[in-house]
């Protein structure tokens, strides 16, 4: 899945590993599912995204899914939202240490950010009725919110259906990515 790229995909784990569970970025129960529950979980989702996209990934935390677009994939253009600065000071440090140059970290809420991407994701941030108003204004005409979600995905898509309509979607779709124990479910919000 990372090919060429899991040299800086393993160092990142590292990070996520060592420091980021220092800093509280991640807990340390989760070192141990780090591949399966987290980085592949999010890196199975990259031959969805179009050739060259720019990207926001809004609640970034520690860097999931982002980084690992980012890294994965460095043809896109990746912008990490993140409004605490504890947590941009993270993700400023990791961008510089693994010198990804397709990376910026802004520090801010979602609805304060004035700029729209070709794909905007966020994972483990929101239901998606709320998730859907911080995000779906991000989302150029034509672009595409890709919400990554658990089982509860048909449940929180039938609860937005309504919002998300009122905020410009014209098709929305479940689908799973991955031949791996636990697929990633993704909600697919066409603008």
């Amino acid at each position: 899945m990372f090919h060429d790229q899991l040299p800086l995909v393993s160092r990142y784990a590292g990070i996520l590993a060592t420091d980021g569970v220092e800093r509280g970025m991640i807990g340390p129960r989760e070192v141990p599912r780090l591949w399966d529950r987290h980085l592949v979980n999010s890196g199975v989702v990259l031959p969805r995204l179009p050739q060259g996209a720019t990207v926001a990934d809004v609640g970034s935390g520690a860097g999931l899914p982002g980084l690992v677009w980012a890294i994965g994939r460095p043809d896109l253009q990746v912008t990490l939202i993140e409004p605490l600065l504890r947590r941009t000071t993270f993700l400023d440090e990791v961008v510089a240490e693994l010198d990804l140059k397709n990376v910026r970290v802004v520090r801010s809420r979602a609805e304060d950010v004035d700029e729209t991407f070709d794909v905007v994701t966020a994972r483990a941030v929101a239901a998606l009725e709320k998730l859907a108003k911080w995000c779906m204004p991000l989302v150029k005409p034509g672009g595409v919110l890709l919400a990554l979600k658990g089982q509860s995905a048909p449940e929180e898509l039938d609860g937005a259906k309504r919002t998300l309509g009122r905020l410009g979607a014209t098709d929305t779709l479940i689908r799973t990515y991955g031949e791996v124990e636990v697929p990633t479910t993704v909600v697919e919000v066409t603008k």
